[in-house]
């Protein structure tokens, strides 16, 4: 059973993008009893710069980096690249996806992936007699 995977990416329309490139963030998802927790380093990235959208199977994270010089900035050493972030994971039907959420903290987006009900452990109770 794989409820989450990576896909292949293909960067939204450019004309959206702030500095011109796109970064893959890298992503640790942790399997739990009840869900699968995604989370995404995007530093750089306000709150309000987070697109998260579910469509026929995919999650898209995108995330908006505003352009970190002035006119009257002059790097002397620049190594930061400026660019939006973008991801997608082709969620399975084993993912309540009604019942996903996010937080964002310190640069780090979290995504909370519920498992359907019928995937969760239980116990079974053993009848005597």
């Amino acid at each position: 059973m794989r409820p989450c995977r990576s896909t292949p990416e293909a960067a939204p329309d450019a004309t959206k993008r702030s500095g011109g490139q796109y970064y893959r963030p890298s992503v640790d998802i942790v399997e739990r009893t009840d869900e699968l927790t995604l989370l995404a380093e995007m530093p750089g990235v306000k709150p309000g710069e987070i697109d998260i959208d579910f469509k026929d199977g995919l999650l898209s994270i995108t995330g908006r980096v505003e352009q970190r010089q002035g006119e009257d900035t002059h790097y002397l050493l620049q190594e930061f690249g400026v660019g939006d972030y973008y991801r997608t994971f082709q969620i399975s039907e084993h993912i309540d996806t009604g019942r996903i959420t996010a937080e964002f903290h310190n640069g780090v987006l979290m995504l909370h992936l519920p498992k359907v009900e019928t995937l969760k452990p239980r116990k079974i109770a053993v009848q005597v007699g």
